[in-house]
């Protein structure tokens, strides 16, 4: 196969033996590199050759050490957490924690959801937690959860952006959703995220609004891993509707995106821990041309407040 043959997601899944969900679960986590044409992700051969080598050598080639903390309160910090650990799943953390080592910064990654790390800051098992949690009662973001969820600990909330939530649904909205009061539809079903996610309590918040129960509609119980995954899902037909993000809508092909509300994603740090030489580091880095720059490229997200200090609580 020539080397600089273009490959479809089938095709490297074909290769690798997987599914195509899993292809995408490994483009979010940055493990395999990409390309688009359009809307369609491409791979080279070189990519998929370079995935397979990167596997086999793992521990000799990944500078940023991946660490698996649980959310639960009886737990205690696992010993290898012994540097920076930050939590949260967006790829602008991975490469926050690559520039951490650059400058010398032991720092670690976890890959909680919002509410699994805010859980994971006040039980002192990371030290930097993202969120972007909707709190339908105050029409506000991640300030009123940090307040539950962190009692009793003056915290930080530093922006890392701004993006756009909404539903994913098939390319040309086959069932016309246009919003909240589709998801009542008998005609409509959906994919979920697990307990915690952002997308499940924003889900959650809309339906107490409206006074709908989870078991009033099609599919809630239906759990996905990840937006990419559930975006794909969606593009293959395996249900009408799912909440996710604008930026990953772009990545997957036979798929629209219908807007609902900007969210904002934030990092949240003790206050106490703001004053280490490690902390320091981080907001100088957010606030770096350098850094701004390498990140830019995620379409569909707003940097304009990145590295600002949005609310103390």
């Amino acid at each position: 196969m020539s080397q600089n043959k273009s490959l479809s997601t089938q095709e490297v899944a074909d290769i690798l033996h997987v599914s195509k969900s899993t292809i995408y679960e490994l483009i979010r986590r940055g493990e395999i590199n990409s390309y688009k044409i359009g809307r369609k992700v491409r791979f080279t051969q070189d990519d998929v050759d370079a995935y397979i080598s990167r596997a086999r050598h793992e521990q000799s080639v990944q500078p940023v050490r991946r660490v698996e903390i649980s959310s639960t309160l009886l737990s205690p910090r696992p010993e290898n957490g012994d540097g920076l650990v930050i939590s949260g799943q967006d790829v602008v953390l991975d490469i926050l924690a690559n520039y951490l080592h650059q400058y010398g910064v032991t720092a670690q990654r976890c890959y909680l959801n919002s509410f699994e790390g805010l859980l994971a800051l006040y039980e002192g098992k990371v030290d930097a937690a993202a969120c972007h949690l909707y709190a339908a009662d105050e029409n506000t973001f991640n300030a009123p959860f940090v307040k539950r969820l962190v009692p009793g600990v003056p915290a930080a909330l530093i922006n890392i952006s701004y993006r756009t939530q909404g539903f994913y649904v098939a390319a040309g909205n086959p069932k016309e959703i246009r919003g909240w009061r589709d998801l009542s539809r008998r005609d409509i079903s959906i994919l979920n995220r697990s307990p915690g996610s952002s997308a499940r309590i924003l889900l959650d918040e809309q339906l107490h609004r409206m006074n709908l129960q989870a078991g009033q509609i099609r599919g809630y119980e239906r759990e996905m891993k990840s937006h990419l995954t559930m975006a794909a899902a969606i593009a293959e037909g395996e249900a009408d509707l799912a909440i996710g993000t604008e930026r990953i809508s772009r990545q997957i092909e036979g798929l629209d995106f219908i807007p609902l509300l900007e969210e904002r994603f934030d990092l949240v740090m003790r206050r106490e821990f703001m004053e280490t030489a490690a902390a320091e580091k981080l907001l100088e880095i957010l606030r770096s041309a350098s850094f701004k720059k390498e990140i830019r490229h995620f379409s569909g997200n707003d940097y304009r407040d990145l590295g600002r200090i949005i609310a103390e609580v």
